[in-house]
């Protein structure tokens, strides 16, 4: 299949918002961050939220687990098959690691699940990954393992390299219990006062919408695993200006906003268990994401690299959060900023 070579030129508004006060692995800095979005209110809130962390003691960030998914899906003969294989897998899953790290020099399997459903195998590979984003490197792992475990159970039939098990781009629970990329979570305590005077509200007010919108509201909209009142919107800016792969916006928009009061403070927290980043790889040697990556100290060959930029989302992610509930509880604020704010012609952060 031919394509054509016409190069179009397609330019994403985007601005450098902060600095955000960031504590990650016990180092207090500041990161200035790169957005890329239609939505200009988005800028100005995240601004907001990143004053917040510039008043307080900061954003402290916490990288718990890393890693990348596929899931093959293998046909027995009938249940009892099935269930061989299943038993077999977990007898040779040294050899199955061996398999893994043969397929690629930065792979490492973390883990197996393993469903049936009756003669139908699904088997869930949690693979390490470095700093790519992974999707390739999982891939050829999972055909290499189902290879290596055709060639050693008899009666068993490919189906697929993906069984929607992984789960690649799409809504789950699965990938919230089990995570998909980096599980990162950050939170902060914001005084009375900087609460009062940035925000324009109280603590007590973001701990009542939360749990009112983001927590309640959620339930009766059958969210998966998720109550947030936005993540999709930070986190795809961050992704269009770092050369990300934009659908796996999918998975980072899954996670929970918690707040509660600490004295009269407000203690506040984002929890994303799917954050899907890399710094190298497709996407990430064109001019404007080396340049971005570079500015958040996330271009270069440190192996955590794409750890640290999965932090920086969760902490501009929890500005703009914080920023928009804070908004939320003052009745039109919402409508006047967009209003005000997306029909100028001249909107600077």
């Amino acid at each position: 299949m031919k394509f054509t070579d016409t190069k179009v030129k397609t330019i994403i508004p985007t601005k450098i918002i902060g600095p955000i006060n960031l504590v990650y692995e016990g180092v207090k800095e500041a990161v200035s961050v790169p957005m890329a979005t239609f939505e200009t209110p988005l800028w100005h809130s995240t601004k907001r939220g990143a004053l917040v962390s510039q008043k307080s003691n900061g954003i402290k960030v916490f990288v718990s687990d890393d890693c990348m998914t596929r899931s093959i899906i293998l046909e027995a003969i009938d249940t009892e098959g099935a269930l061989k294989c299943e038993e077999w897998i977990f007898a040779n899953q040294k050899s199955i690691e061996n398999v893994v790290n043969k397929s690629s020099r930065f792979a490492k399997l973390k883990n197996i699940h393993v469903e049936n459903i009756a003669k139908l195998l699904y088997v869930r590979f949690s693979i390490e990954v470095g700093n790519a984003s992974g999707h390739n490197i999982v891939t050829k792992a999972a055909d290499d393992i189902a290879n290596f475990i055709l060639s050693n159970c008899n009666n068993l039939n490919y189906v697929s390299v993906s069984g929607n098990y992984c789960v690649d781009k799409k809504v789950s629970a699965v990938n919230g219990v089990l995570g998909r990329g980096k599980r990162v979570s950050a939170e902060i305590i914001v005084t009375k006062d900087v609460c009062e005077s940035i925000l324009k509200t109280s603590p007590s007010k973001i701990c009542e919408l939360n749990a009112k919108k983001n927590l309640i509201g959620s339930i009766l909209a059958g969210s998966v695993r998720s109550a947030n009142a936005h993540y999709a919107n930070t986190a795809l800016a961050i992704f269009l200006a770092t050369g990300q792969d934009g659908a796996n916006i999918v998975e980072a928009s899954q996670g929970i906003t918690f707040a509660e009061m600490h004295g009269e403070d407000l203690y506040f927290s984002v929890t994303m268990p799917n954050i899907i980043v890399g710094t190298v790889g497709n996407g990430k040697n064109l001019d404007f994401a080396i340049e971005n990556l570079a500015l958040m100290k996330c271009y270069s060959n440190d192996s955590e690299s794409s750890k640290r930029l999965a932090a920086i989302i969760a902490a501009a992610t929890l500005c703009s959060e914080l920023s928009l509930l804070a908004a939320q509880t003052n009745q039109g604020e919402l409508r006047e900023s967009h209003i005000a704010l997306e029909r100028s012609n001249n909107s600077n952060a």
